[in-house]
């Protein structure tokens, strides 16, 4: 019967796949006026492929990338794209390539879950056949979602740099070091806030993919009486820690000397720091975003400008400790909690940040299946994607609004994004509990 299940789901999810990449080509070859390309919520200084075009123009002219402040990306961009700028077939590509990746990775975490399960001998007491596939849904999640759609048919680099997120959290599951490392680097390399990534890859690395608490695994096998150490998760390992550190450097030399090679007559590597890293943590562009950065800084007295600046980059490290923490043992549920993290605090964020955590979000789609807000989170994000354009539109083009009118759903679509992660990090430890809850024999709504 689970074979049976298995053919029809992916016979489905093909069809799925297939339906997907059609529509986004009908959107790119047919339509010439949506314009999506202009719109705030879609490109940002750093993801414009316009921009990009404008880079690689005055990179053929002789003259620096960088200058008259337009372009902000990585140099091998302008290398690797920028003949393609005209043409979403490289989005395209991105989608499904992140997509495939997605499958692969959530289908390790669902066997991963359920060798979990059976070791602590909880396979009957939880429902495991009518466990859902994590992976398909995941992957359906990221390619059908809007905001994905929207991202790659409005000629984004989001669909690239989410594509290199994506492949580090593969390659750290799959333990393919070298494949983790360069897709770690290529992700910092492009937007700075993956870095804090080397965390949960760190721990799958060391630990693998994630499963319920070590503790727990003891506790039963004492129950038992018998202490079975195959049974048991892996101890914290630094061989293949060291592994991907040592990958991640030589990835990064390579990187920078590509990068020093490419502007070598435009004042080298110093030149990049300042106009890729630099104009992200100064927030120098304040063109309005769905971001809440961009209004608090036109706002704000120059004279404290560098303490909120410090105060906002700062609220991000600030997280980062407890949750690994709290998380370590589920080092790709953090990897979700960092990138929603980032996507609300960031700088330039855009529609393409929120496609891919909501897609790492359906990797868990089975041990958070009694998440509360559900409902409210998904009506929320509807209406905020429909309110956003109008109000945009009654500020900028038709004078009947203000500022505020567009910042409010900016203000609401952080408040969310906030609902999410908090809700979504206590429905994870919830299941914990419940787990706990079934091999001690206590009641199941048991919160201690």
């Amino acid at each position: 019967m689970e074979k049976v299940k298995k053919k029809i789901g992916s016979f489905s999810f093909w069809n799925w796949v297939t339906a997907s990449i059609i529509f986004r080509l009908i959107l790119i070859y047919f339509p010439k006026n949506l314009n999506l390309s202009s719109r705030p919520e879609v490109s940002t200084p750093l993801t414009s492929f316009r921009r990009l075009a404008e880079g690689y123009w005055l990179k053929q002219s002789f003259m620096s990338p960088y200058a008259g402040s337009m372009y902000h990306g990585s140099p091998l961009l302008l290398s690797l794209l920028g003949p393609l700028t005209i043409n979403s077939l490289v989005s395209v590509i991105a989608d499904v390539v992140s997509a495939m990746l997605i499958r692969a990775t959530g289908q390790n975490l669902r066997l991963a879950y359920l060798r979990s399960l059976e070791s602590l001998d909880l396979v009957k007491q939880i429902e495991v056949s009518e466990f859902l596939f994590s992976g398909d849904i995941a992957a359906l999640i990221y390619l059908c979602n809007p905001f994905t759609i929207v991202a790659c048919v409005g000629l984004s680099t989001s669909p690239i740099e989410n594509m290199a997120v994506i492949l580090c959290l593969y390659g750290a599951c799959s333990r393919l070091i070298p494949l983790a490392a360069f897709g770690w680097v290529i992700a910092t390399h492009l937007s700075l806030y993956p870095a804090i990534l080397i965390i949960p890859v760190i721990f799958l690395l060391g630990c693998g993919p994630d499963s319920p608490p070590r503790k727990l695994f003891l506790q039963r096998h004492q129950q038992k009486e018998v202490l079975n150490q195959s049974k048991l998760p892996p101890r914290f390992s630094w061989g293949p820690v060291i592994h991907f550190a040592f990958w991640a450097f030589l990835w990064s030399v390579y990187v920078l000397v590509l990068c020093g090679i490419s502007l070598k007559q435009f004042g080298g590597l110093w030149e990049m720091f300042k106009s890729t890293y630099g104009f992200i943590l100064t927030v120098e562009d304040l063109s309005p975003n769905i971001g809440v950065l961009w209004y608090f800084f036109a706002e704000v007295f120059e004279f404290f400008r560098n303490f909120f600046l410090i105060v906002f980059h700062v609220n991000i490290l600030f997280m980062i400790l407890p949750l690994a923490i709290r998380l370590r043992h589920r080092p790709c549920y953090l990897a979700f909690v960092y990138v929603a993290i980032c996507s609300m605090l960031k700088s330039y964020p855009s529609v393409g940040d929120s496609a891919l955590y909501l897609g790492l979000l359906g990797w868990f789609v089975n041990e958070l299946a009694d998440m509360q807000f559900s409902l409210f989170l998904f009506c929320g994000y509807v209406g905020v994607s429909l309110l956003s354009p109008v109000m945009h539109n009654l500020w900028i083009w038709r004078g009947t609004g203000n500022a505020n009118f567009y910042f409010a759903t900016a203000m609401v679509y952080a408040c969310l994004q906030i609902v999410l992660v908090v809700e979504g990090v206590s429905a994870m430890l919830n299941h914990d509990r419940k787990l706990r809850n079934l091999i001690t024999g206590k009641p199941q709504d048991a919160k201690s």
